[in-house]
């Protein structure tokens, strides 16, 4: 209850930076409980992202785009329906598509690639202004270098604790013919809710060129769970 009653503080005073710090495990743990609050009260939403894949190399630029509609239900999780796709068929099949199934693997496993203890080495870096709200900077290293895992930088908003922001690099690199990937990702506040806004990574291919992915996660509809249905202790 402290933490909630200083939380509502630093939310009224803007961006305010709190005067007093948590600990990097009071501010995991807080992630925690308010993750668990969100899952609960959170029952659907649906978007339409927008991916594009540029590769720059041999003095030669090509491209793909996708449209892909994902619905999301508390219950089902999230589901994934290709709309359409333009450019390089290589680089829509072998790029974007596998984007789109890495994400739907990963979320059928939330446990081995939340931002828990479990997964993650967390230390206080530093508390920033981020776009007018106070944030926490943690460093966050991976307990072991799992597929969907990353090392880097985690923004974690000091009102709501949620991540906001997120610059990293993969724990474990995908692939023999990549030098580097380096991994930017950005939320925002829609009804209530923190949802992804945008991820942008660039890669480095070891025989010469770079690859941008960009991903637009566009507009979402998004209902939540009724106030009768969350005090019952249901889903």
């Amino acid at each position: 209850m402290a933490l909630l009653a200083v939380s509502g503080a630093w939310a009224r005073g803007g961006d305010t930076l709190p005067a007093a710090r948590l600990n990097s495990a009071q501010i995991v743990a807080e992630m925690q409980i308010r993750n668990q609050m969100r899952s609960r009260e959170l029952r659907d939403y649906q978007s339409l992202r927008h991916y594009v894949v540029e590769y720059h190399g041999y003095g030669a630029k090509i491209s793909a785009r996708m449209a892909v509609e994902v619905t999301y239900n508390s219950a089902s999780g999230k589901s994934f329906r290709i709309v359409s796709q333009s450019g390089s068929p290589f680089l829509c099949d072998k790029v974007l598509k596998r984007a789109v199934d890495s994400e739907e693997e990963a979320s059928r496993d939330k446990e081995s690639t939340a931002l828990t203890t479990a997964n993650y080495r967390f230390q206080l870096d530093s508390v920033e202004s981020l776009n007018g709200r106070p944030a926490y900077v943690l460093d966050v290293d991976p307990v072991k270098p799992a597929k969907f895992l990353y090392r880097g930088k985690i923004w974690v908003d000091a009102a709501d604790f949620a991540v906001v922001k997120i610059d990293a690099t993969p724990a474990k690199n995908p692939s023999i013919w990549i030098s580097k990937t380096t991994i930017r990702h950005t939320s925002a506040m829609t009804d209530g809710f923190w949802l992804p806004e945008e991820t942008r990574s660039q890669t480095w291919v070891r025989i010469g060129g770079t690859a941008v992915l960009t991903i637009d996660y566009g507009a979402y509809h998004v209902a939540a769970q009724p106030a009768a249905s969350l005090a019952g202790g249901g889903q």
